[in-house]
């Protein structure tokens, strides 16, 4: 589970081998966190790829510019964003 104490969210990432589900995500799957402080950000990275996930080469160059995409054994993608969020 991902979230944070206080909040009305978290994301779930779970598996069941009974019911094992055939994985359909697309390069541009994306759930992107944003990470302005570059020590928190290159913290993250590294681990991320201590846990299994693989940096990839984004699909959308953008992704390229600030921060790094990973892709999980699923081939799902997260992307950190060493950058703020601006809508």
């Amino acid at each position: 589970m991902l979230g944070r104490s206080g909040m009305d969210y978290h994301f779930e990432f779970t598996q069941c081998r009974e019911h094992p589900v055939s994985p359909t995500p697309t390069p541009e799957d994306l759930l992107v966190f944003y990470i302005p402080d570059r020590e928190a950000w290159q913290s993250t990275c590294e681990r991320l790829i201590e846990n299994g996930f693989v940096c990839v080469t984004s699909f959308n160059p953008y992704w390229d510019i600030s921060g790094r995409t990973f892709e999980d054994l699923d081939g799902y993608r997260i992307v950190l964003q060493n950058a703020t969020w601006s809508s």
